[in-house]
């Protein structure tokens, strides 16, 4: 009998692990090549991993809920159509994963118990705790705001086997510490064990309110908005730009354009060729902050905003976008939008972006203040295109005209991007944009 291994595939080049969110099959099913088996969560994509060959799902490795590293086995597949029980390879693989620094008994006494873990008793949690991570909490009585107050050693802090282990064996030699100094136990002690052992009571409302749970990547959205206010202090700058040559320059050309490009040509790619060329311009704006260093990066990677269905928000990035005509932006602009509406995007197309545009016109807000996109140092929001009546210069005098006016926002750094960059940075895009050719060729 011949047994393949379901490998968790690379996703990106910075992607290194994913969450097994769905099993689309279950263990004897029959499986075909190709065909999806289990769906995958990694930051704020899901996808789906096919399998490699014809047979049946033997034994499935990496339960729902926990978490997998790339290149790691998460099934069994028995590819002579006949399911085995306690075949050698999902045994070697399912232990290979077990922290060898963990007490073996803990781990085994865990895993049985990982279905019977109630998801409600972590519906408070701030951060993603894995299904054996919490039945060592359950086992050894951590409660949750214990379990909040462990520093995590995994990705983006994540409490691993390994932390509560190390957490469970302090934790049992520090009543001792009372002993030595009595005279100091009568206020703090109490009060310390108190607040770790007690958890908040749940906030009481009326019967006239919605408790709505918010979705995995609300959560994601919402821990990077706040990292990034905790790491950027935050200016914007605001320009108002006349934007009517690109206006009447689009209601121009924009059938021929469908027709002959298969594609629409929407302000997105425009407000993008002018971003991109001002970077050339100002190429401090398309740095990242390590430590005390700054790296300018060499390349240009323009993050857009796109809202989905579900009213989230994700930042499919343009690689390379200074190595495209309007064409190629237009086209590339449209392709991702699709795919992110369709959920449809792979984790390294919202990988490595420098630089992040936000339409909020797109909600006919005329400016908005937007929020950094770590680790990146600037963006822009372009707000909604309004006819206003203008003071228009012209050698014989000047007169009163109707023109198409938008405002940009520019928030940037203030840690490494001064107010005289950053202002000149969002005026070099206005210029850009006010200085499109309204006969130009397409």
């Amino acid at each position: 009998m011949a047994e393949i291994e379901l490998i968790l595939p690379k996703m990106g080049e910075s992607v290194a692990e994913a969450t097994i969110t769905t099993w689309l099959k279950k263990e004897g099913d029959t499986i075909e090549s190709e065909e999806s088996v289990v769906e995958i969560a990694t930051d704020k994509v899901d996808s789906e991993v096919p399998a490699p060959e014809d047979g049946i799902l033997t034994k499935i490795l990496i339960g729902e809920g926990e978490v997998a590293k790339v290149g790691q086995a998460i099934a069994i597949i028995s590819t002579e159509g006949s399911a085995s029980n306690g075949s050698p390879v999902a045994s070697t693989s399912a232990q290979s994963e077990l922290e060898t620094s963990a007490p073996q008994p803990v781990a085994e006494a865990a895993a049985p118990q990982a279905e019977s873990t109630s998801a409600a008793d972590f519906k408070d949690a701030n951060r993603f705790y894995s299904p054996l991570v919490k039945n060592i909490a359950s086992k050894e009585g951590i409660s949750l705001n214990e379990l909040e107050n462990i520093d995590g050693s995994g990705n983006n802090g994540r409490v691993t086997k390994k932390d509560i282990l190390a957490y469970v064996k302090n934790r049992g030699i520090q009543p001792a510490q009372p002993a030595a100094a009595p005279a100091s136990t009568s206020s703090p002690a109490p009060a310390s064990t108190a607040k770790a052992e007690t958890p908040a009571a749940p906030k009481s409302y009326s019967s006239d309110v919605e408790i709505i749970q918010m979705d995995r990547m609300r959560k994601l959205i919402a821990d990077h908005m706040v990292r990034s206010k905790q790491t950027s202090p935050h200016v914007t700058s605001f320009v108002e730009a006349d934007v009517t040559n690109i206006v009447m320059w689009r209601n121009k050309v924009k059938k021929e354009f469908e027709q002959r490009e298969g594609t629409k040509i929407t302000f997105t790619p425009i407000f993008i060729e002018a971003i991109v060329k001002a970077i050339k311009d100002f190429p401090m704006i398309n740095i990242e902050v390590d430590g005390d260093n700054l790296v300018r990066k060499k390349f240009i990677n323009i993050g857009m905003a796109a809202a989905l269905p579900s009213g989230n928000l994700i930042v499919p990035v343009i690689k390379n976008a200074d190595s495209l005509n309007l064409v190629g932006l237009a086209k590339t602009v449209n392709n991702l939008a699709k795919r992110a509406r369709e959920n449809k995007l792979t984790p390294d197309e919202i990988q490595g972006g420098t630089y992040t545009i936000t339409n909020v016109g797109t909600f006919g807000n005329v400016m908005g203040t937007p929020i950094i996109n770590q680790p990146q140092v600037a963006i822009m929001a372009t707000g909604a295109i309004v006819k206003k009546p203008c003071v228009i210069e012209i050698e014989s005098g000047d007169f009163i005209g109707i023109r198409h006016k938008m405002f940009l926002s520019h928030s940037y750094d203030h840690r490494v991007v001064d107010g005289a960059l950053g202002g000149m940075f969002v005026r070099k895009v206005a210029d850009y944009l006010e200085s499109f050719d309204i006969n130009r060729e397409i």
